[in-house]
């Protein structure tokens, strides 16, 4: 695992190669569609999908919790994949065994659990926004923003082309810094990618095997 800082606004933010970012100043865990219940969704639906997959997304951000001893968790949306399964209960589980950190939830679009279920999991729950200090938290990325602050957002899974040797071309997920609004990796790995192209003078950190690398 690697970690590179970015400064926005004199804050400081690490950004991890397990998909999170630590905001130092507010000893905040940010971090964007993890997608807890999506492989049992498709187990439900005869796609075989090993749970594993799952179980590891959960360990990796208990370990980043544990790695920073954050005193909060914020999730820019799509935190759970629609439906109540089995998944769910054990994140609700889990997250209890961590009374003494604060579970902020930014609703994304796959987020349309009925509200008691959010309570049962700990959450605090924010329909559109979360504002903290001079920077905005939301599920939609918005490129142009009436405000000083500087919005996180998530939703799109960006992904970057790097070239290497001959005409090889790979995507990797990164994380996107705009000039007043970035976009953060899924956190779940099981999730597809959308392609992004920079505009001079924004900052991209892709996410190769375990190093966060900058391609600016």
């Amino acid at each position: 695992m690697s970690f590179v800082s970015h400064t926005i606004h004199n804050n400081t933010f690490w950004l991890s190669s397990h998909r999170t970012v630590y905001w130092e100043q507010q000893q905040a865990l940010i971090v964007s569609d993890l997608h807890f219940g999506k492989t049992g969704h498709f187990r439900k639906h005869g796609i075989a999908v090993p749970q594993q997959v799952y179980k590891e997304d959960l360990q990796r951000l208990f370990s980043e919790i544990q790695h920073y001893n954050v005193q909060q968790v914020i999730i820019v949306g799509d935190m759970f994949h629609s439906h109540a399964n089995k998944e769910i209960d054990l994140f609700n589980r889990w997250r209890h065994d961590l009374p003494q950190v604060t579970f902020h939830l930014i609703k994304g679009n796959h987020d349309i659990l009925p509200q008691d279920m959010y309570h049962e999991s700990g959450l605090v729950v924010h329909e559109k926004e979360l504002v903290i200090g001079d920077f905005i938290f939301t599920h939609d990325y918005c490129e142009e923003v009436v405000t000083n602050a500087y919005v996180f957002s998530g939703h799109i899974h960006p992904a970057i082309h790097i070239s290497g040797l001959g005409k090889q071309s790979l995507s990797f997920p990164c994380f996107y810094f705009g000039r007043q609004c970035a976009v953060l990796p899924a956190f779940s790995k099981f999730t597809g990618t959308a392609l992004i192209s920079p505009k001079t003078n924004e900052k991209v950190f892709a996410i190769v095997n375990q190093s966060v690398i900058s391609v600016n």
